[in-house]
């Protein structure tokens, strides 16, 4: 999506503030955490596949406002739009790859599966901000703002080509929404393992919300601003790999997330720009190690409520991130990048303790 690197800047250009670019971001995720879990229930009532080609097409539509209609109010409408299609797909996408893997007697590649995507993903993000600067020098904002439309319309198409073997509960005359949310609830209620796996799913997944402070903590080491995105590139790959080595060595859970946490610590508190290998290897496995207790979660929980309860530990993902921003916000006050990173390796080294016991 080629308008990603450079959204922030076009709403710049426009005329907005930051206080108003930062509302956008506000209306972005709230968006998201309020259609969360109804999003995970729509999926399970009605057709998954369904949901992968509607949620697409609304953040397209978003991107179109943004292109053809910029102001304050299209760029809010595009972010509820964006969040309202990210959600339907939050969920949806592991219920229904996780489904019809397990009937194919193949649950056990779900793991390497979601990893690899995600390391896709990540690759094409770089991709994107490679070409941004060029497809932007030809046409603009309009070349770039048709580029992420072409794509989510392309997104949209691949949803359409999933398989989905299971019969939707209005098909069955089955109870709908209502009973599909006691079930969930049932299921995190009375399994004592889902309710640690949503935990521990979101402290792992902490690491997604500290890098958006990479590039202070790569300015910190004393590096040229021009150097800083080399650093914050190193971490990426790291990530790319973890993601595509996911599904490896699932037995290797805890020591591997001790190692990221000792990784994390030394390369922060080092305070030198080789410190950011240590980092990208810490973000590695903790991508790796994401898509592990995602695995262990699918596991644990049914086909009927699969969605529903997969987008209430999205919901939980989404409160960690907010924490450690409020967190990272609060530490700054009395403390440098350096030292926030250190700090913030011990809830792993935690994490790794539990997942041995």
């Amino acid at each position: 999506m080629l308008l990603y690197p450079v959204y922030a800047v076009l709403f710049a250009e426009t005329g907005l503030s930051p206080g108003e670019i930062s509302s956008l971001f506000v209306i972005w995720s709230v968006t998201s955490s309020v259609i969360e879990v109804p999003s995970g229930l729509w999926a399970d009532v009605f057709s998954r596949r369904r949901l992968l080609i509607v949620g697409p097409l609304l953040t397209g539509s978003g991107f179109a406002l943004w292109t053809f209609f910029p102001s304050y109010l299209s760029f809010a409408l595009g972010f509820v739009l964006w969040g309202a299609g990210g959600a339907l797909r939050s969920g949806t996408m592991q219920a229904l790859v996780y489904e019809e893997l397990d009937r194919l007697g193949a649950a056990d590649r779900y793991a390497r599966l979601i990893g690899r995507s995600e390391a896709i993903s990540t690759t094409a993000v770089m991709t994107a901000s490679a070409l941004a600067g060029p497809v932007f020098a030809v046409g603009g904002y309009l070349a770039l703002g048709l580029a992420s439309v072409a794509v989510t319309l392309i997104t949209a198409l691949v949803g359409w080509s999933f398989p989905e073997s299971r019969v939707s509960a209005e098909d069955r005359d089955e109870e709908t929404f209502m009973g599909v949310l006691r079930d969930g609830l049932s299921e995190v209620r009375r399994a004592p393992l889902v309710r640690r796996l949503f935990l521990l799913l979101a402290v792992i997944s902490g690491a997604g919300a500290l890098d958006e402070y990479l590039p202070l903590l790569a300015s910190a080491t004393g590096v040229t601003t021009a150097v800083v995105p080399v650093l914050v590139l190193v971490v990426t790959i790291g990530v790319t790999v973890g993601g595509w080595l996911a599904g490896r060595a699932p037995r290797a859970l805890a020591p591997a997330l001790a190692v990221g946490g000792l990784c994390l610590a030394a390369g922060a508190a080092s305070g030198l720009p080789a410190g950011f290998v240590l980092i990208s290897v810490a973000f590695g496995i903790f991508q790796w190690a994401t898509a592990a207790m995602d695995a262990r979660l699918q596991d644990q929980i049914t086909d009927r409520s699969r969605a529903t309860v997969t987008s209430m530990a999205g919901l939980g993902v989404e409160a960690m991130a907010v924490l450690v921003f409020a967190a990272y916000a609060l530490g700054s006050i009395w403390a440098g990048p350096w030292l926030i990173f250190t700090v913030a390796a011990v809830p792993y080294l935690l994490v790794a303790l539990a997942v041995r016991r």
